[in-house]
């Protein structure tokens, strides 16, 4: 792990073309839910619109009707080997954003997915997204974020297999 990126790998027993399928389609499914991983108190539903310049975003229940929180913008989209947003946390000012990479590698036993969360170093270091955490226990904090994510994917995919 470098000062600016956490990187994590998971390995799903599929076709790379259903890995991307499925991480990009199902993302609802497998975002975990919870203050944790969406912002949302209420139900709330996560899309990835599937072309370049597309939004990551999650829509809102709440009181006073629906909200939609945009979190990245799709950067590269290469159906099936690789994906790259633009992220933004909502408390991001208009110059702050990060880039999440996640490729997809064909192997003999499925498919190889590693996302790449990189771009911290132009995040200022007193940032609230950080919780008062120097750069390398932040970036293992990311890589932890993200870890449980892409569980939930890997586990989505193997419970969804015959």
């Amino acid at each position: 792990m470098s000062q600016d990126q956490a990187r994590v790998t998971v390995l799903v027993e599929v076709p790379q073309e259903d890995a991307f399928r499925v991480f990009t389609e199902q993302i609802d499914q497998w975002w975990r839910r919870g203050r944790r991983y969406r912002q949302g108190r209420t139900l709330s539903l996560m899309y990835l619109e599937p072309f370049v310049g597309g939004r990551l975003f999650e829509r809102i229940e709440t009181d006073g009707g629906e909200v939609v929180a945009e979190t990245g913008r799709v950067l590269v989209w290469s159906p099936p080997s690789k994906l790259v947003l633009e992220w933004r946390a909502t408390n991001f000012q208009c110059d702050e954003r990060t880039e999440v990479e996640v490729e997809f590698e064909a192997v003999p036993s499925g498919t190889q997915v590693t996302l790449t969360h990189r771009g911290w170093s132009r995040i200022r270091s007193d940032h609230p997204v950080r919780h008062g955490q120097a750069p390398q226990p932040f970036l293992r904090t990311m890589g932890m974020w993200w870890g449980a994510l892409l569980t939930s994917y890997r586990m989505l995919i193997r419970d969804e297999s015959p």
